[in-house]
């Protein structure tokens, strides 16, 4: 049975040309009458459209038209359907947020890749991290802190030294980002199932802010951070070059 299509683009010139021309070729379906959704661009477009489409219980296939494509597969015009058919796919968990800013507002977010607290002034941050309701650093002083998923180690995760983790390792990556003080302290793996809160001390004095997956919250006093088991992101790889396989090639590259 020929698979009803819905494709997406980001707004850059080259993913809306191969977006016509794929539709012409293959035609076009509402993502909620969809059996697959193609995302065309790079890695911020495929979050965003797995974050736009996770109430439809629909594969996200993503073809690269931008910058970055760990998420995506190669562009191809031709043989798509074949490429669809033969798609292998990795269910992967967000972590989901709640964060309390200086006037009392309550924000939730939803995130793919990671949860990041950043220093909003000239100051460092001063931090107190507590898992599931017990303090297990009483202050970090630094630039900021993040937790990953196994989806989003290689992101911000790893550029800020966190390690790499493995999808389906059912573990977190607790990364500090330019530690002062504890000065050597690098992090700590966490079990998925843990529940990781972050104060924020002196937050009128040295004011921080939270991002999940690039929606920005500032002036918080506190967040909470825990995985989301019940929210299902379906992503379609070519045979091979799956989560799994990319994880580990960026660990010998």
């Amino acid at each position: 049975m020929t698979k009803r299509i819905a494709f997406l683009a980001s707004d850059v010139d080259v993913a809306q040309s191969a977006r016509n021309k794929l539709v012409a070729r293959y035609g076009n379906a509402a993502p909620r009458d969809a059996d697959v959704i193609v995302a065309l661009g790079g890695d911020g477009f495929m979050l965003r459209t797995l974050h736009n489409t996770q109430h439809l219980d629909v594969p996200v296939y993503g073809m690269n038209r931008g910058t970055i494509g760990f998420l995506m597969n190669e562009f191809h015009e031709a043989d798509l359907m074949e490429r669809l058919k033969a798609a292998e796919e990795e269910v992967i968990n967000p972590l989901t947020m709640k964060a309390m800013d200086q006037s009392g507002q309550v924000h939730e977010a939803l995130a793919i890749n990671e949860v990041s607290l950043l220093r909003a002034g000239p100051q460092a941050a001063r931090l107190k991290i507590s898992v599931n309701g017990r303090v297990r650093l009483a202050e970090l002083v630094c630039d900021g802190a993040l937790l990953s998923t196994p989806a989003g180690s290689t992101a911000y995760n790893y550029s800020a030294h966190g390690p790499i983790l493995p999808i389906g390792s059912d573990v977190l990556a607790l990364t500090a980002i330019a530690a002062f003080r504890p000065r050597r302290w690098r992090g700590a793996l966490l079990p998925s199932t843990a529940h990781v809160r972050f104060d924020v001390l002196e937050a009128d004095k040295r004011p921080v802010m939270a991002d999940a997956d690039s929606i920005s919250f500032p002036d918080i006093d506190w967040v909470e951070i825990r995985s989301e088991p019940m929210i299902r992101h379906r992503i379609l790889f070519d045979p091979g070059h799956g989560l799994e396989e990319r994880l580990t090639i960026e660990q010998f590259t």
